[in-house]
């Protein structure tokens, strides 16, 4: 009997719920062959335990010039997901250069440096839920947008002050790492997004440089101005973009999800309220069950590769499958489809990958904690009975593949009563 292979998975770049998507194909194996837009072919990885070990397997490259179609040529000029690919920095460099690289910057988040930054996390997070309150009161029906006046702000505030970008520039830079993000955006549009995203972090950086201060943009160009060895204009421009989009849409998704999450499964919230589980169990379970990224770009294997009894070619750009590794029943259950905010966790002490593993393991994971977990305990406080405003089915999705949530989140914020 001669085997039939299995058909390629298509993403869709207009984006859309995954998780149908992933039950479908981890029903046929752990790793599936993929066509990304523009026709250019990959593979993704979306079991638990074979992510696990791809994530950190020594035979797995970040830097693009293992990437075999980019260096042939054979990739289309304006690829919405080039920047993935090119972008130098962290998350495009492997060895040596990785460990530079994150060195510079990881000063930045150590747990001592996050949790310095709690008061300032709580004051911002008290602010926006002034002003998601106030939103709500000025429209008619009660209704706010809790992504653009909360889930948003939240982070790329906290990111913004820490890479000493002025609020000037800050809803410019999120419009701009948004459609970096889009897999449904034209070439034209993806050239003109990457071109002006690098020339507004270039004019960042230009008035760090005349005016530096107490943050990591004014540390990374002493760092380059003393040794440029150690990090040239690209990589710091890089790091820059690098920062501003894992700073912000990663928690952005992270928050809007629990919420979801939360509205969704109104006896997992009793649970937290009751104590019977805490804030953290909440962002902890969100990140499994409905990851912030679904499909990250990008890893590529230095020579032919056998993951869970799948060859992956060299060279081959691999998606990481986080959304369906969270809900994969070989590792977490028959019941993994389901919120379980009390769900015990894996022997194994890894919960969930949305986060990454092993060497590129997510820099600013305790920050992204820290927010949603503030975010979360404190807008449950202040609003019990928040719930949202059109059914989860009629949320319109984000326009994208990689990351994972929804474009815009209508809440009814019910305050507690005075008195």
């Amino acid at each position: 009997m001669v085997e039939i292979p299995p058909v390629p998975y298509r993403p869709d770049p207009a984006g859309g719920c995954p998780h149908a998507d992933n039950a479908r194909l981890l029903a046929r194996g752990a790793v599936a062959p993929v066509v990304l837009p523009g026709g250019v072919e990959g593979m993704a990885v979306l079991g638990h335990e074979a992510l696990r070990e791809f994530l950190q397997h020594p035979g797995v490259a970040k830097d693009a010039r293992h990437f075999t179609q980019l260096r042939e040529g054979r990739v289309p000029a304006g690829w919405p997901l080039l920047t993935f690919a090119t972008v130098r920095g962290m998350t495009t460099a492997d060895g040596t250069d990785h460990r530079r690289l994150r060195g510079l910057v990881s000063r930045a988040f150590t747990p001592r440096r996050v949790e310095e930054l709690r008061p300032r996390i709580e004051v911002l997070t008290e602010t926006l839920l002034d002003d998601l309150e106030r939103a709500a009161a000025a429209d008619g029906d009660g209704v706010a947008d809790l992504r653009r006046h909360f889930a948003l702000p939240l982070p790329l505030g906290v990111i913004g002050e820490l890479l000493g970008v002025e609020a000037e520039f800050r809803d410019k830079l999120h419009h701009l790492t948004n459609q970096v993000v889009a897999t449904d955006i034209g070439p034209d549009e993806a050239v003109a997004a990457n071109r002006e995203l690098v020339g507004v972090l270039a004019a960042v950086a230009a008035a760090r440089a005349e005016h530096p201060g107490d943050d990591l943009t004014s540390a990374l160009i002493a760092a380059r101005d003393e040794d440029g060895d150690r990090l040239g204009q690209e990589e710091l421009i890089g790091t820059l973009v690098l920062m501003i989009i894992a700073g912000h849409e990663t928690t952005l998704n992270l928050i809007t999800n629990a919420v979801r999450a939360l509205c969704g499964h109104r006896d997992q919230l009793e649970l937290v309220r009751r104590g019977d589980a805490s804030w953290a169990d909440v962002v902890e379970e969100t990140l499994r069950w409905d990851a912030p990224v679904s499909y990250f770009p990008f890893r590529y294997p230095v020579r032919d590769l056998t993951v869970d009894g799948t060859v992956i070619p060299a060279g081959t750009p691999v998606l990481a499958g986080y959304s369906a590794a969270g809900r994969d029943p070989a590792a977490h259950g028959a019941d993994a489809d389901r919120f379980d905010v009390t769900r015990p966790g894996r022997p194994d002490a890894v919960r969930h990958l949305s986060l990454g593993h092993g060497a590129h393991y997510c820099l600013g994971a305790p920050l992204a904690r820290l927010e949603a977990t503030v975010a979360l305990q404190r807008l449950f406080d202040r609003f019990p009975a928040l719930d949202l405003a059109v059914p989860e089915g009629r949320l319109a999705r984000q326009a994208s593949f990689v990351g994972n949530s929804v474009r815009a989140l209508p809440v009814r914020p019910r305050p507690r009563p005075r008195g």
